[in-house]
């Protein structure tokens, strides 16, 4: 049975005006895609949307407490890690930047060893006007998309580094 995400109760999926799911079997072990995942700074070598990271909490990786900046699809955010189990889990809450409406997320990866590499699964729930209104509204399935084409280059990026460790 594979994990998902642990949920803090206000950003439950059952209650949440948002919510993807995405998932995705990789043919790499779990601490090459785990690798990728934390390098936030340079997760546009495998997925050129997220080209805009900056960490403000000194670390140069994500890591439990990390406070980063991102600009996503043209909105800038702040995120903070709320968990961190090297290798398996990593989750982090979002704020839009400048953002009267209280607008927040949530989003969790989960990643599970299997027998010839792992399976990676993201969940994300969003709430509040503004992503009501830019993700629900004006795009929808949007949300959805975007993480699919995330976790597709997160595979692709995780079986090139370890077949490049195999050679």
């Amino acid at each position: 049975m594979l994990d998902k995400v642990i949920w803090p109760e206000r950003y439950d999926p059952r209650t949440a005006a948002i919510y993807a799911l995405n998932d995705i079997d990789v043919k790499a072990p779990a601490e090459v895609v785990w690798k990728l995942l934390v390098d936030a700074k340079r997760w546009s070598r495998y997925f050129p949307a997220e080209d805009q990271v900056t960490i403000l909490s000194g670390e140069s990786v994500l890591a439990l407490g990390t406070r980063y900046r991102r600009v996503t699809v043209g909105y800038p955010m702040s995120l903070t890690v709320t968990e961190c189990v090297p290798g398996r889990r990593l989750a982090w809450a979002t704020t839009v930047d400048g953002d009267g409406t209280g607008s927040s997320a949530y989003h969790g990866w989960v990643i599970t060893p299997t027998n010839d590499g792992c399976h990676v699964l993201t969940e994300e729930t969003q709430q509040g006007e503004f992503f009501l209104e830019v993700i629900g509204r004006q795009h929808p399935g949007a949300l959805y998309r975007y993480h699919q084409e995330w976790v597709e280059c997160l595979a692709r990026a995780a079986e090139s580094e370890a077949g490049k460790r195999a050679g």
